[in-house]
């Protein structure tokens, strides 16, 4: 189940998605999928630690990265306010900042209607914080 709290803007209210409890770590991830497939907590973990670096190595050579059931990652970057004239004065210098971009897996049927999200689980039921009560925050 994902949480949500009530909150106002602009005088209207909204739902707005939170997280409880504590981040789930790497550990939680490889003894997770250790339970799925043959692979030991061990060895996904070590691949896990590892998934980072590799996956920052293939994008610094200019590609994305396409993870099955997790979607791709590529990098963006924003240059400076001032743009320059000519293209021949374009350069990496304007640069100032990189970021990892990402972009959930999904599917589509032929009309072009996105049906399925692997990052979203199908059963997926949003719970009110508030009328949970205090007992969920441990």
């Amino acid at each position: 189940m994902a949480f949500y709290k009530k909150q106002k803007l602009n005088g209207k209210w909204y739902p707005r998605a939170i997280t409880k409890g504590r981040t789930a770590t790497t550990d939680d991830v490889a003894k997770r999928l250790s339970l799925i497939s043959t692979v030991s907590p061990g060895d996904t973990y070590a691949v896990l630690v590892n998934l980072g670096e590799v996956l920052g190595k293939l994008m610094s050579e200019g590609r994305s990265v396409r993870l099955k059931g997790v979607g791709t990652f590529y990098l963006s970057c924003r240059s400076s306010s001032q743009g320059v004239d000519t293209p021949e004065e374009v350069s990496p210098q304007q640069i100032t900042d990189t970021k990892v971009r990402f972009i959930p897996e999904y599917s589509r049927e032929q009309n072009n209607r996105v049906t399925d999200r692997t990052l979203i689980d199908p059963y997926l039921e949003w719970i009110d914080f508030d009328e949970i009560g205090n007992n969920s925050n441990k």
